[in-house]
């Protein structure tokens, strides 16, 4: 696979991964602490996929390490908001874990990019 077709298909992987966020978000409690969450974990897991696609449009190499370093810290974030609705018991293990393993693929992916430029 050459680096054009790596790019389209990590950009729809990324894609995929902010809907499954935001549909793990929907299930998060009203309240004000839940509420809380929800935006924080939904913004740092669309970002992801947001900034991948900016850092395939960038103007110069490091601009695109940049987007890149953003993009891996957005899903270390992503990672640490699944953590915590675990651990508040909001939702268990077993209904997010598709989601962590994700966003531990993704995290894994954006390193090794970023420490290769």
């Amino acid at each position: 696979m050459d680096n054009k077709e790596f790019s389209q298909k990590l950009e729809k992987h990324t894609k995929k991964f902010a809907v499954h966020v935001i549909r793990l978000s929907t299930v998060l409690p009203n309240t004000p602490e839940g509420r809380v969450i929800k935006n924080q974990i939904t913004k740092s897991g669309t970002s992801i996929g947001a900034n991948y696609r900016e850092a395939n449009r960038a103007r110069s190499r490091a601009d695109f390490k940049n987007k890149i370093k953003i993009c891996e810290s957005e899903a270390s974030e992503t990672q640490y908001w699944i953590e915590v609705i675990v651990e508040t018991n909001w939702l268990s293990w077993e209904k997010v874990k598709t989601e962590y393993n994700e966003c531990s693929e993704l995290l894994a992916i954006f390193t090794s990019i970023g420490n290769s430029i």
